[in-house]
């Protein structure tokens, strides 16, 4: 009788769990089939399945480099005055608000539509109509749309980088209305000749694999002629009087980073995006070239960093010491340099290019102070210097057979192929040196035109009293460090 009502306790025990597995192992016996069946069918068109790894890939890869505006911010932010820091926070969240919309409407369709002469793209596509992009569609394995977005948040990169080099004097309005014209028009037409599948300089055998120039010296250049038109911060000495932070005698007044803390964290966020920033610009999946590009972009960047604190502390300009700012303008130099060639580069040359840069960086700082150029960042040394070195960089070191066999970039040009030499030089840094000269000088031209139009029109520096006393309370009523005790700037 006890060992009945046991079996009977056990038998109640266990229809509860019985009731609950079957439709459990129901569930997983339906997706098995479905699995199974799915697997079928991608095995019965393996373009499907290369077409859905490929996309997934690129959709990754634009989620890290969009992250990269928070790093964007971080940095700028912490490298400027506590008094600004809601100030520049907000321009960089609506700066890719701005180059969203910018890009969708017009952007895309000038840059990668059907080619007018290798110049600029046709109208076809505006607002994204896939009626156009016929030539671009026929180059690329993934959807249109995941295209888009992946080539937006190099957009929004380019005009991001304006942002630092005109911190803290700079109006909001005329801020905005120059990124949206920046992207809109200036960004696609360069864009267009070097990656759109008929561009000019793409046929004269121009390489920029991820954008060292379409992307960073562009934003580089626009930041440069901003901040030169700006002029460079006010500061109010002791006695009250408002001076220029350069003094007449050449020397400059000290205007320190209030958070070095946070613009670390954005040197950090940056460095991981780029591994989606060099690394997704394959736009397929390619497990070994990934893993090349992502082992590239990360030895340039770290020895970079490695030769700016080896640098600063050999030079009395910095008091001999490693100084932390140009540390990280010395890891983002360096991945801004092996932006052009990681693709294309071996890694020994990928060491020599961040070691320039994390030097070419620190020479650039002195420099633009030199010449009396405020960049509170740092911004036009990394991005505008960097990004013309790393694009040099592709005829000085760039693996000849590797760069001819890639299968999305035919350096069959007009006036030769690669490998050959033009009266002695190879013809690749040639080529390099024309794409430099045609991309930067047109964003000059179309930069310093736009920025005089706005200063004419609305202005683009903030007055003194709101400089002084800071664009957060100023322009947006708010502080960023409410309740803290904050020491007087």
């Amino acid at each position: 009788m006890l060992t009945i009502k046991k079996l009977k306790i056990q038998k109640k025990w266990r229809l509860p769990s019985w009731k609950f597995c079957l439709p459990l192992i129901a569930t997983i016996l339906l997706l098995w089939a479905q699995a199974a069946l799915g697997e079928n069918n991608y095995n019965d068109s393996g373009e499907q399945l290369d077409t859905m790894n490929n996309t997934i890939w690129v959709l990754l890869a634009a989620f890290l480099v969009f992250f990269m505006n928070a790093g964007f911010g971080m940095l700028e932010a912490g490298f400027c005055r506590y008094k600004n820091a809601a100030n520049i926070l907000t321009k960089n969240l609506l700066v890719f608000s701005i180059a969203t919309l910018a890009f969708w409407v017009l952007g895309f369709t000038l840059m990668m539509d059907d080619s007018f002469l290798g110049v600029i793209g046709g109208l076809k596509g505006l607002l994204l109509n896939e009626q156009g992009f016929f030539q671009y569609k026929t180059k690329i394995t993934i959807p249109l749309k995941a295209a888009f977005f992946f080539q937006l948040v190099f957009a929004g990169t380019a005009a991001t980088i304006v942002s630092g080099a005109v911190a803290e004097r700079i109006k909001l309005k005329a801020f905005l209305w120059f990124s949206f014209f920046l992207v809109a028009l200036s960004y696609p037409i360069t864009g267009h000749w070097v990656w759109a599948p008929n561009g000019w300089l793409k046929q004269l055998g121009f390489v920029d694999f991820a954008g060292s120039t379409v992307v960073h010296a562009v934003g580089g250049m626009a930041a440069l002629v901003g901040a030169w038109l700006l002029g460079p911060r006010k500061y109010r000495q002791q006695d009250g009087q408002i001076v220029s932070r350069y003094k007449d005698d050449g020397t400059k007044e000290p205007i320190f980073p209030h958070n070095l803390s946070m613009a670390t964290l954005g040197c950090f966020i940056l460095w991981l995006g780029w591994f989606g920033f060099n690394g997704g610009s394959l736009l397929k999946v390619d497990h070994e070239q990934i893993s090349h590009i992502l082992l590239t972009t990360n030895i340039a960047a770290a020895t970079a960093g490695l030769t700016a604190a080896f640098t600063t502390s050999r030079l009395k300009y910095f008091n001999n010491k490693p100084e932390l700012s140009m540390i990280i303008n010395g890891v983002l130099g360096g991945l801004v340099s092996i932006t052009a060639s990681s693709a294309y580069v071996e890694l020994w040359a990928a060491l020599v290019i961040g070691m320039v840069a994390g030097r070419l960086v620190v020479l650039l700082v002195y420099l633009f102070n030199l010449w009396k150029i405020d960049d509170p960042v740092g911004a036009i040394s990394v991005h505008l210097g960097c990004g013309i070195w790393g694009t040099l960089a592709v005829g000085l070191f760039s693996n000849k057979d590797r760069l001819c066999t890639d299968n999305d970039i035919k350096i069959e040009t007009l006036i030769g192929i690669c490998g050959t030499k033009f009266d002695g030089i190879p013809f690749q840094l040639v080529a390099q040196l024309i794409g430099i000269v045609a991309v930067l000088g047109f964003t000059f031209l179309f930069s310093w035109v736009t920025w005089s139009i706005l200063k004419a029109r609305i202005g683009i520096r903030v007055s003194d009293e709101d400089e002084l006393k800071g664009l957060d309370r100023q322009l947006h009523g708010v502080d960023a460090y409410q309740g803290f005790e904050k020491r007087k700037v």
